[in-house]
């Protein structure tokens, strides 16, 4: 549950989102919208279904989530010793595992059910921030991090003491 805190030192402390339109041909549907209307044509040429660079996607994915991860430390004054959970979107364990190591995360302080779930897309860092804490793997006065990216390519993350 989300509520007002009065304390500043709790809650939200750092937040950051972006979006590189750049990346848009990396991941997309083409058909459908204004330019592409839905028609025969586009059906039969399968346009309607997701498109994606996985090459392209992955770097992104990684940089962006490693770039996230390290704002949120900084901002805050934080290392991952400090930090007691990171939650990433549950995207790609591959990609999790790239951005966590590279801030030097043990895979004990990265939360993950992707092995459950799959992808959950944007329903991803909620589940698993409920989990975590309802597991104990998070819980008042520890600090945490969420990190999400996704398609356009866009990404947020937030720095959160509990």
């Amino acid at each position: 549950m989300l509520s007002r805190v009065d304390d500043p030192d709790v809650g939200v402390q750092t937040f950051s989102l972006g979006a590189n339109g750049d990346g848009a041909p990396f991941i997309q549907i083409p058909g459908g919208g204004s330019l592409h209307p839905s028609s025969a044509t586009t059906l039969a040429e399968r346009m309607h279904y997701l498109k994606m660079n996985g090459r392209e996607v992955y770097k992104f994915a990684v940089h962006q989530m490693t770039e996230s991860l390290r704002y949120g430390m900084e901002s805050c004054g934080l290392t991952a010793e400090t930090v007691k959970l990171v939650v990433p979107h549950q995207v790609n364990q591959r990609i999790i595992d790239s951005a966590t190591e590279k801030m030097g995360f043990p895979k004990e302080k990265v939360f993950i059910n992707i092995e459950r779930y799959g992808n959950t897309s944007a329903a991803s860092v909620a589940i698993a921030l409920d989990e975590a804490r309802k597991s104990g793997r998070c819980g008042p006065g520890d600090w945490i991090i969420m990190v999400a990216f996704g398609a356009g390519l866009t990404w947020a993350a937030a720095t959160v003491k509990l």
